[in-house]
């Protein structure tokens, strides 16, 4: 008989031209694989989408310093007189100044509130209050429409992507938050967490929810790329209150780190247990396979072919049905997924908005997975075909 490699193409080509006769069962196959591939890439899609949204607009250049130990906004709390204090140093401590000498640093608090969607129903959002420098302190951000608040009233500026979703909030509109109404001064485009957020002034915000004194967070521009040590290093001489300043990428890449990790925790372990199960339909899709193809294997073992290329015609035709599969769910989650509006709660206890965002890598991934599934589910059934008893075959389709 001829060589090897042709034995193992001539089966491998009749392999793949009888599967009309089980179109059925080969399809469930495909789209067993193509579902498990979808969902991993779902989960996955979530964890990069998360990771854009809460990585973009951190900057190396600015600070933000937390009190009490916390490493969250939502737990940290510094006192006024640590802020006065880190005030009086200026720019000794590291932190810039503007051209008119007003050191470039934001007190900021966030508040949770309640507020209507456009759908009816209410969710929890962040009203952060802030000094006049702190959108300055935010370069990646810009009003799309109108102005920023003015220090001291009671107006706000509303993330493009939240207003959308509390039903196309524009400049001049009234919303009521907490006990008072505010007026919406102009919406904010970052493409970050802030499009989630609602700013105010940090004054109007602590007398409207009793929060008078309250400072959770100091947000500062620093002077230069080594200053944020200089700044680390003043802290303890502040306030026996524990303080600990991060640079602004870093606390946001904090923030992504274990958001993503979280949600891939619980993706890839529910991608697998589904995969185990489609590693089952596999092998009996690919025992089918062999079963129908009983008669062909024998006689053509008879004729002198290997066990190797029985083995690798029904092997391949088992990666090729996975890697089939894997294809198809991989472009329908692409065009399905990529891009769709989600929200979840953010490390606030409010929503975040964020878009799902499919990349290469993670399709990858999945199609790792599918080619996994093809190749455990088809090495059993291959074996199989190795083994088939040669007389029993003919005579009992004879």
């Amino acid at each position: 008989m001829s060589s090897i490699p042709r034995q193992m193409l001539v089966l491998t080509r009749a392999s793949l031209a009888s599967l009309p006769r089980r179109t059925a069962i080969s399809l469930s196959m495909v789209l067993s694989v193509a579902l498990v591939v979808a969902v991993l890439i779902g989960f996955l899609s979530m964890a990069d989408g998360l990771r854009q949204t809460l990585g973009a607009g951190g900057s190396p250049d600015v600070a933000i310093i937390l009190g009490g130990g916390g490493t969250q906004e939502v737990g940290s709390s510094i006192p006024p007189e640590a802020a006065r204090s880190i005030q009086a140093a200026g720019t000794s401590g590291g932190i810039a100044s503007d051209p008119a000498g007003r050191l470039l640093l934001s007190r900021e608090i966030v508040v949770p509130v309640e507020a209507t969607g456009a759908d009816g129903t209410p969710r929890m959002i962040a009203l952060r209050g802030m000094e006049a420098a702190g959108p300055s302190l935010r370069s990646s951000t810009s009003m799309s429409e109108s102005r920023s608040f003015a220090p001291g009233s009671r107006e706000i500026v509303v993330g493009a992507r939240l207003a959308r979703d509390l039903g196309g909030l524009s400049p001049g509109q009234e919303i009521r938050l907490g006990p008072v109404e505010w007026t919406i001064a102009g919406l904010l485009s970052a493409g970050g967490i802030a499009e989630s957020e609602i700013w105010a002034d940090i004054d109007a915000v602590r007398s409207a929810f009793d929060r008078q004194g309250e400072i959770q967070t100091l947000r500062a521009r620093l002077a230069g790329p080594d200053d944020l040590v200089r700044l680390q290093a003043s802290l303890p001489a502040m306030s026996t209150t524990p303080l600990i300043a991060v640079s602004e990428a870093e606390f946001l890449a904090g923030q992504s780190a274990r958001t993503e990790r979280l949600v891939t925790l619980f993706g890839w372990p529910i991608a697998l247990l589904m995969a185990v199960g489609e590693t089952a339909g596999a092998l009996n899709t690919m025992m089918s396979s062999v079963s129908d193809r009983s008669v062909e294997i024998a006689t053509l073992r008879v004729l002198g072919f290997s066990r190797l290329a029985a083995f690798t015609a029904t092997f391949t035709e088992a990666a090729l049905l996975s890697l089939a599969g894997g294809v198809i769910g991989a472009f329908a989650s692409w065009a399905i997924l990529d891009g769709w509006q989600a929200s979840t709660l953010g490390a606030n206890d409010t929503q975040l908005a964020f878009r799902l965002s499919v990349t290469p890598f993670a399709m990858l991934q999945a199609g790792a997975l599918a080619i996994l599934i093809g190749c455990v589910g088809g090495a059993l059934p291959a074996f199989a075909a190795t083994r088939l008893p040669l007389v029993s075959a003919l005579r009992v389709n004879g």
